[in-house]
Order: C-alpha cells, then structure tokens, then sequence
C-alpha cells in the first residue's frame, strides 16, 4: 500500500466534498475537512524550520480547532531543520494518527490556485482530479446566498466569472497532471462518480493504492448528524443540478463563450457548435482573470510573510 499524500483536486461545487467522505471512510487514509493553511504555513516557514516559531503559528490557526486537534498532538512530529512539506505533513500526519490511520490526504478548493505549491511541498504525493461539467458548477456557485457553507469571498457572481474559474483551475490541474505524470494524476468525472460509484471509487481505490470496501459508499446517520448540510451528497443523481434545464439561455450562452473550448475538449456537449472555436475575447478575460489571480495571491503572500500576519490571527491555544 503506497504511503504517498492523496490530494483531492477540482474546481469548487465539482463534488470533491463528495469524494473526500467516501475516501476518508477507508481504513487506510484520512482526508479531513478543508485545511487552507499550507500556502500560509509554506510562506512563512522556508527550510530549515525553526521548529519553536512553527509551533507558535499552529496555536493560531482556527483549522485545528475546527479539527479537534491541538499543537501538542502535533508536536511530537515537528523537528528542527527539516523541510517546509515536512512539518505541514506532520500537522495532516497528526490527525491520521488521532484517527487511527498512518496516511493522509486533503481536499481543499482553493488549492487549485496554488498547485505548483503543493508538488514542491510533497513531490511523492499523488493527485485525484474531480472534474465536472463547468455550467452546472456555475449553476451550484451561483446559488449560494450569504452564509451558506461552502461560500467564500472568492465566489464568482456571474455565469462568465464562473467559467474563468473554471477554465483556469481546471487548465492549471491538467498542467500539473501531465507534469506529475499517469503513475501520480488521475482524472474522475463527476457525472460518473454519481452514476456508477461503487466502478469509480474501486478505480479511484485501486490508483491510489487502498484497499475498497463497498461501505465506503454508505454514508452513516452519525456522519450526516455531525454535518447536516452534508444530507444533499446522498440524494439520488436524479435530484442534482442540470444546466440543461435550471440555466437561463443567456447564461449557457456567456458561460460557453469563455469555456465552450474546454467543454468541448472534455467531451461535453454544447448548446452551440460554433464556441467550441477558441476566440479572442475569451483569451483576453482569461489573461486578465489570472493576472487578478497574480496580483491577489502577491498580496496574501506579503501579508503571510509578515508580522502583520500574527496580529491578525491571535493565538487560540494557551
């Protein structure tokens, strides 16, 4: 059985949060909730780690908390000296343990945004690319209202700002796949997942080297109880979002306008042939939308490097 980190990749509202609890149901790995601190952590701890100030900055973060895990459990696996990907592994490594497992993964969205990241942190890790047709991504992005889980500040609030989105993370994902190679990255399609789980998750099983049981499938009333907004996950495929029939003409029309070339790549059909043609607007507001990208993650770079940052994340362990 491989030991390698399993991250679980795609674009928000593609069913990752889906494909994580089947895999966290194995006895072989744990994939807790999002983590959204490695490009933090990376940022401000350059090998060698000083392992004491390392620790000081896991006291502030509000991941741990949210998973049940202090500082101390994790400690005892932080050295002096080591590599960046070493002692943020040893945080994931921590939770493993705590749960009785000796491997870990993350499933974390907004990683798509720093993948090249994440290969330098954990060279042997292996990747899971869920991916899903972008128009009903869009319709399920554009649905949620303030203060719905799964929300954040990066959301996009048109049909054309989710397929900039899309396009890109998914690009970005493909890129590092052919870089990663077969033996590390692996494509999934959403609308497989659903149809025929027990055929994808046993394939998905079988790359990521664990052992499947059919109950993985079989999500516990205990697990729904502890994340009530987890109930939708086990509705029949039927009951999931159809562009085809939920999404206004105008918006399949602006959304294909911008990703109609991917779609078509990917194998999905489109309501017009003709933007399945690459064109000259749609590659401005991609250039556009990843120079944005750029420019934001150079902000949250120089923030996280520094003393601005432990101002702003007051310590939450004594």
């Amino acid at each position: 059985m491989s030991s390698a980190p399993l991250f679980v990749l795609g674009v928000r509202r593609s069913g990752t949060t889906l494909l994580r609890l089947i895999l966290d149901r194995s006895s072989g790995i744990a994939i807790p909730d999002e983590s959204h601190f490695v490009p933090q952590l990376a940022h401000r701890h350059r090998a060698p780690v000083d392992r004491d100030r390392f620790l000081e900055d896991l006291r502030r973060l509000p991941t741990l908390p949210r998973w049940d895990l202090s500082p101390e459990e994790v400690a005892p696996l932080v050295r002096s000296g080591t590599t960046t990907g070493a002692v943020i592994g040893a945080i994931f490594a921590a939770y493993a343990a705590k749960h009785g497992k000796l491997r870990w993964g993350d499933k974390t969205p907004a990683y798509m945004r720093h993948l090249p990241l994440l290969e330098r942190l954990f060279p042997d890790a292996i990747f899971i690319h869920l991916i899903r047709d972008g128009r009903d991504v869009a319709l399920s992005l554009l649905a949620l209202g303030e203060g719905v889980v799964g929300r954040t500040g990066a959301n996009p609030e048109s049909a054309p700002g989710a397929a900039l989105q899309w396009v890109t993370e998914i690009r970005d994902a493909r890129a590092l796949g052919r870089r990663a190679g077969s033996s590390r990255y692996l494509e999934v399609r959403y609308e497989e997942l659903v149809a025929e789980p027990s055929a994808v998750v046993e394939s998905v099983c079988t790359f990521a080297g664990l052992a499947f049981d059919p109950a993985m499938l079989e999500p516990s009333e205990a697990e729904i109880a502890k994340r009530p907004h987890h109930r939708r996950l086990v509705e029949p495929p039927s009951k999931r979002r159809d562009w085809s029939t939920e999404m206004s003409a105008a918006d399949v029309q602006s959304f294909e306008a911008i990703a109609g070339p991917l779609l078509a790549e990917l194998g999905y059909e489109l309501s017009e042939p003709a933007a399945a043609r690459e064109n000259r607007r749609a590659k401005v507001s991609l250039a556009w939308y990843r120079a944005r990208i750029d420019a934001w993650k150079g902000a949250a770079y120089a923030t996280q490097r520094s003393p601005l940052w432990r101002r702003r994340h007051p310590r939450l362990f004594g």
